[in-house]
C-alpha cells in the first residue's frame, strides 16, 4: 500500500530500463522500495530502488517498459518493497511481475493478502533435507538422475533440445501424483509459449491448482530479473502459511541470469567472466537459497536452464548447477539421432542415487547400465573405422546391450502425441528397473532394436517384438 505520507521526487534520467529520481526530502527511500510513477498511461510504471547515488538521488530499475517516459515526471516513494498478491485467490490464474492479474479475467478480491517479493529464506536449522525418491514416470530419469520431493534439479540445454517439452511433460505427469500446489514461472518466455501452456492448463483441468507468473521476452529487463522472486513468494505463502506440498517451475533461468546481465550494464558496472556481471554467484544464490523446503511443506523446484552455444562451462551454467541435488543434461547429438527426450545418461547426476536413498538394487543397476553405456561411448570410434565384428565378443554383447538399453530409455510424451501420433507414456520405476535389468542380463540380445526404441514397458516391447516376427514370418510364407 502506499504511505499518505509518501515522499515525492522528480525524474532526473532514464536510461532503458534504469532510473534516477531525485527527492528533495532529507530521507532517501531504502534499497528495494517500490516507486509509483505518476505519468500520464493507464498501465502504471513501478520502479523499485537498486542504489542511492548522492544524497538526493536514488537509481531505481523499472518494471515496466519506459517508453514516453519524460524528466521531471513526479515520482512517489511507497514506503516499501514491490508486493504481489498470494494464497488461494491467485490459484488457475496468470500474472505478471507485480501481481497484476494479465489473463483478462475478473480482478482479485480486494482482501487478497500481499506479501513482499524480498524475504529471507528459512534459517538452516528450520530447513528439512529432501530425501524422498519423487517418481516422474520418465524412465531415464527415474534411473539415472531420480528427483527428489522438496529437491531442486535443473535440466541444463541449448537451443532446440527439448527443455520446454521435458518441463510440460514433468508437468503433465505430476498432475495425478503430486497433491499440492503448482507455481509456473515463465522467465523471458515467448508469448507464444505462454499463450499455449495456458490453454494447455485449461483443457486438461489443472490450472484450478496452478498460478502462472510471466515476465515474457518482449518485457523489459527488471520484469524477467524480479519474475522469479514473484512467483517465489507466491510459493513461500502456500508453504509457510498453508503448510502444502509446492511445485515450483522454472523455465528459463538462464533469462534471469540475461536480464541481471543487461541491467549491470545499464549501471555501469564493469562485466566479469565472458561479460557476465560481477554479481552473478551473488543473484543466483540470493534466488535458489529460498527455494526450501520446511517441516510440514516440500517446495520441490524443476528448472530448465539454457546453455549458451551448447557450452556446459559457461559461468551462468556453473553457477546454477552449483545449488542443484539433480541434474539433467540434454544433449544435441542425441536429439540429432532421434532419441527423446535426449537426456545425455552420462553427463546427468543426483545425489539421491545413493544405495541409502533409492537401494542398494536400483544404485547397483544404474551402475551396471552406465557402465554398459560408458564402454559402448569408447567404442564408437573404432566400430565406426572398423566394424563391430572387429571387437572382441565381450565388447560385441556390451555393445548389443548397450544399443538396446539406449533405445529402451527413450519414451513417447504425451505432450508431443499431437505432432508424432503415438500415445505418450509413463512409465513407474518398478517397470523401468525390470526392464533396464531384463536387457542388461540378456533378454533382449535375440530382439530387433526397433522392438525397444519409444515403448514404455519391457512388455509392451515385448509385444511388440511378438509382432514384428509375425509379421515377418507371414512375409516368408508367401510365395
Amino acid at each position: 500500500m502506499i504511505d499518505a505520507h509518501a515522499s515525492i521526487g522528480t525524474v532526473i534520467a532514464v536510461r532503458g530500463a534504469v532510473v534516477d529520481v531525485r527527492f528533495d526530502s532529507t530521507a532517501l527511500p531504502a534499497i528495494d522500495t517500490a516507486l509509483i510513477v505518476d505519468w500520464d498511461r493507464p498501465e502504471p510504471l513501478v520502479l523499485e530502488v537498486h542504489s542511492h547515488v548522492d544524497p538526493q538521488t536514488v537509481r531505481g530499475i523499472a518494471l515496466q517498459a519506459t517508453m514516453g517516459l519524460a524528466r521531471e515526471t513526479s515520482v512517489r516513494a511507497t514506503g516499501a518493497p514491490v508486493s504481489v498478491p498470494v494464497g488461494d485467490a491467485v490459484l488457475g490464474r496468470l500474472l505478471d511481475v507485480v501481481g497484476t492479474v494479465r489473463d483478462n479475467g475478473p480482478a482479485l478480491p480486494k482482501d487478497t493478502p500481499r506479501r513482499s517479493i524480498h524475504n529471507a529464506p528459512p534459517a538452516l536449522e528450520d530447513e528439512k533435507s529432501a530425501t524422498v525418491i519423487f517418481e516422474t514416470g520418465i524412465k531415464v530419469i527415474d534411473l539415472l538422475a531420480p528427483l527428489a520431493q522438496g529437491g531442486k534439479a535443473a535440466m541444463f540445454g541449448g537451443a532446440g533440445v527439448g527443455k520446454t517439452v521435458l518441463v510440460m511433460e514433468l508437468i503433465h505427469a505430476m498432475v495425478e501424483k503430486y497433491q499440492g500446489i503448482s507455481v509456473f514461472a515463465g522467465i523471458g518466455e515467448r508469448s507464444r509459449e505462454g499463450h499455449e501452456l495456458l490453454t494447455d492448463m485449461q483443457a486438461s483441468g489443472v490450472l484450478e491448482r496452478t498460478v502462472l507468473v510471466y515476465g515474457q521476452m518482449n518485457e523489459p529487463p527488471g520484469a524477467r530479473w524480479r519474475v522469479p522472486l514473484t512467483a517465489l513468494t507466491i510459493a513461500e505463502y502456500f508453504r509457510d502459511q498453508k503448510h502444502q506440498n509446492v511445485l515450483l517451475l522454472m523455465d528459463n533461468v538462464f533469462r534471469f541470469v540475461q536480464a541481471g546481465s543487461e541491467l549491470s550494464s545499464l549501471l555501469g558496472r564493469l562485466p566479469s567472466r565472458v561479460g557476465y556481471q560481477s554479481t552473478l554467484a551473488t543473484e543466483v544464490a540470493l534466488l535458489e537459497e529460498r527455494i526450501a523446503s520446511v517441516p510440514g511443506a516440500a517446495v520441490t523446484a524443476i528448472q530448465a536452464v539454457y546453455v549458451p552455444a551448447d557450452d556446459f562451462t559457461d559461468p551462468a551454467v556453473t553457477a546454477i548447477s552449483s545449488h542443484m541435488d539433480s541434474i539433467i543434461m540434454l544433449s544435441r547429438k542425441l536429439a540429432a539421432e532421434a532419441f527423446y527426450p535426449a537426456i545425455d545418461p552420462l553427463a546427468s547426476s543426483s545425489v539421491l542415487l545413493d544405495p541409502l536413498v533409492v537401494g542398494q538394487e536400483h544404485y547397483a543397476l544404474a551402475e551396471r547400465a552406465r557402465e554398459a553405456l560408458a564402454r559402448f561411448e569408447e567404442l564408437r570410434d573404432i566400430i565406426a573405422l572398423l566394424g563391430v565384428e572387429e571387437l572382441g565378443t565381450a565388447d560385441r554383447l556390451i555393445v548389443k546391450r548397450a544399443r538396446r538399453l539406449q533405445r529402451f530409455l527413450s519414451q513417447p510424451f504425451v505432450v508431443t502425441e499431437a505432432f508424432t501420433g503415438t500415445p505418450g507414456e509413463s512409465v513407474s520405476r518398478a517397470d523401468t528397473l525390470a526392464g533396464c535389468k531384463a536387457i542388461l542380463d540378456g533378454e533382449a540380445d535375440d530382439w530387433a532394436e526397433s522392438s525397444l526404441y519409444m515403448v514404455g514397458t519391457l512388455a509392451q516391447a515385448r509385444a511388440k517384438e511378438a509382432e514384428s516376427s509375425k509379421a515377418s514370418q507371414g512375409k516368408d510364407a508367401k510365395p
